[in-house]
């Protein structure tokens, strides 16, 4: 009866146990907490690399992007959400682009989840889209990301090699001017 009872009980402990390593493993990138290092692909033209601050081909970091912030947008090219949210994405890009304060200081990347270069490259054109798409085929990062339904954005705080979560949320941006004023409190630019 002992020995039942230590196996049922080592059982339940190991169980609550892998239960919590799952629950921990699909969250998102937190506020407050550290962007995790993953290796993103480089694009593969001269604009989008300059728009970077990066050069060559291979892989880089999000803490390698010249800049202060950098917002990620998690989209699909076959999520009709992401289609829809595209226009005020541009917008957005358009906005700080055309700012003074925030030109160089803020950029912004796509990674495409379950998408080729070749998807994400049609997504760009479809859409108009001037910031970098990068590819995630093979679901790699999307599963490092929390596998997080899209689009879902995060926002990067980059200082002194250190990158912080300041915004993490599924769903549309909203008014663009809101959501770059936010942006701008929380990474300190105004």
């Amino acid at each position: 009866m002992k020995r039942t009872i230590f196996c049922l009980a080592v059982m339940i402990i190991t169980l609550f146990m892998a239960m919590t390593i799952v629950v921990a493993e699909i969250n998102p990138p937190q506020v407050g907490g550290v962007f995790p290092e993953i290796d993103l692909l480089k694009p593969n033209n001269s604009v989008d690399l300059k728009y970077l601050g990066l050069s060559g081909s291979g892989s880089f970091k999000v803490s390698q992007v010249k800049t202060e912030v950098v917002i990620i947008e998690i989209f699909s090219m076959y999520c009709p959400y992401c289609q829809g949210e595209a226009p005020n994405v541009n917008k957005l890009y358009a906005s700080i682009e055309n700012n003074p304060a925030f030109k160089n200081k803020i950029k912004i990347i796509g990674i495409g989840i379950n998408n080729s270069l070749f998807e994400t490259d049609i997504f760009k054109k479809k859409y108009k889209v001037e910031f970098p798409l990068i590819p995630d085929g093979d679901f790699k990062l999307h599963k490092i990301m929390g596998e997080v339904r899209t689009p879902y954005f995060i926002v990067v705080k980059l200082k002194g090699g250190k990158t912080e979560v300041i915004y993490s949320r599924l769903g549309a941006l909203g008014d663009i001017n809101v959501f770059l004023g936010q942006i701008a409190k929380l990474s300190g630019l105004q």
